[in-house]
């Protein structure tokens, strides 16, 4: 963990959930500034650790490899269940967390290797929340599925931090992890934080500046996971129900919102809504920035 000081905040860094870690603190104490971060970074990889599908010791790895056995889950993941259960619901199964199974056959490293239709077709029988058997606190995965939190984690760890962090401090407080952000307040003898959200295919380039007083930010797109065939870009976010991408996606798609595990739910719907994705967002009447 890493911490600066810049003007009357202390920047607190750090890795997790494969992403680069954030916490911005306005705070003259740096005692405070290091209690928050540990905080935040002790949260953050509990929740790795808990539902991350790459560790072979936490409840996913059991689900995943239970050969079709009922799995009893702990509240927690209870919980992530039911928000998954409804996602598909409400998505009417656009949103499915048993859709990682497709990425054996894709893999999006921007090289040109789209994989084979056959490939793919032959991963669909895998896919589809509709196919589980969730009565709580019991869950039966058929055998050769797989679940998938990855569409939530990182969304889920944010908004969790930031309720530890106000029972933790009166401080004004930003989080950002993996550009998934989350305000606590307004920094103080100021109206907002000021955040750029970045053109999704010029690093480091900001296309719009955003004044965030309270609540989250939080942005889908194929800056950094794509392919590139033909001149055609495919981007990460598979449609549950093809295995493909949906290739008039907009580049990314940024949603304001009370949580960021909601926007960021309605932004990765947006993508899977291709060139339907503005009318998809006006129709849930949210804030929003789609880049094209």
């Amino acid at each position: 963990m890493q911490i600066t000081q810049n003007e009357h905040y202390y920047l607190i860094q750090f890795r997790a959930m494969a992403s680069p870690c954030e916490v911005l603190v306005e705070t003259k104490s740096k005692k405070t500034a290091r209690r928050l971060g540990k905080i935040a970074r002790d949260e953050a990889l509990r929740i790795e650790h808990s539902f991350s599908r790459y560790r072979e010791d936490n409840i996913v790895h059991a689900i995943n490899h239970s050969d079709g056995a009922p799995i009893k889950v702990d509240t927690e993941t209870a919980r992530m269940l039911d928000f998954a259960d409804q996602c598909f619901a409400l998505s009417e199964g656009l949103f499915d967390i048993t859709s990682g199974v497709l990425r054996r056959a894709w893999t999006f490293n921007g090289s040109d290797n789209i994989p084979h239709e056959n490939d793919v077709k032959k991963l669909l029988p895998l896919v589809g929340w509709d196919k589980v058997s969730w009565v709580s606190p019991y869950f039966k995965l058929p055998t050769g599925m797989q679940i998938d939190f990855g569409g939530i984690g990182k969304e889920y760890a944010v908004d969790r931090v930031v309720s530890l962090l106000h029972a933790a401090t009166d401080e004004p407080f930003l989080v950002n992890f993996g550009g998934d952000l989350h305000a606590g307040k307004a920094p103080l003898g100021q109206p907002a934080w000021s955040v750029g959200i970045e053109a999704m295919r010029e690093s480091g380039v900001a296309v719009k500046k955003i004044e965030l007083k309270r609540g989250a930010l939080t942005t889908s797109g194929d800056a950094q996971r794509f392919l590139i065939k033909d001149g055609v870009r495919y981007g990460h976010v598979l449609h549950p129900k093809t295995g493909w991408p949906v290739l008039d996606a907009p580049a990314s798609v940024t949603v304001a919102g009370n949580s960021c595990i909601e926007s960021g739910i309605l932004s990765t719907l947006a993508l899977l809504h291709g060139a339907n994705a503005e009318s998809f967002l006006n129709s849930h009447d949210v804030v929003y920035w789609c880049q094209r």
